[in-house]
């Protein structure tokens, strides 16, 4: 599944030539927020329902280096949760070479934002969930994750 497309900009690059690191994570945050809306978890969520996902760890790779003006595509290449938590690998691509140059898995827990405390999901988000794994879990690339052990199932 492809989350974004994001053209890199001047403001992304550093003295090196290439993207810098935190421009990366802020590509991936954004493309995780499409998932997380797509799951009835993002930005609405958070403002109608008081509900919304906090990431408590993230394991970030830098594969191949991007520069100033190339395109690159964010897939959702891994997807699991639990009751309280929802464990994701989003993987970044050079939109036209292909290759990988970037990933980040994330685990995040689900929080009641009146009580700043976790929760658990409500049913109907966990069918989305349950729906989009079964028909895309051919698809899911599950070698080198670090947070595999992390869920409470």
């Amino acid at each position: 599944m492809i989350l974004k497309t994001e053209k890199i900009i001047k403001e992304w690059t550093d003295y090196n030539g290439h993207m810098n690191l935190s421009y990366y994570i802020l590509i991936f945050d954004k493309a995780a927020e499409v998932m997380l809306t797509k799951f009835n978890m993002g930005g609405d969520s958070a403002q109608n329902d008081k509900k919304s996902t906090f990431a408590v760890e993230t394991h970030t790779t830098y594969d191949q280096e991007v520069k100033l003006g190339e395109e690159v595509e964010v897939h959702l290449t891994y997807l699991d949760h639990d009751k309280k938590r929802i464990h994701y690998r989003v993987s970044m691509f050079h939109k036209e070479k292909k290759y990988l140059t970037a990933t980040t898995e994330v685990l995040s827990l689900y929080i009641d934002l009146n009580q700043r405390k976790v929760a658990e999901f409500e049913p109907e988000k966990i069918k989305i969930m349950d729906d989009f794994i079964k028909t895309n879990f051919s698809k899911f690339n599950t070698e080198k994750l670090f947070l595999l052990n992390k869920l409470k199932k």
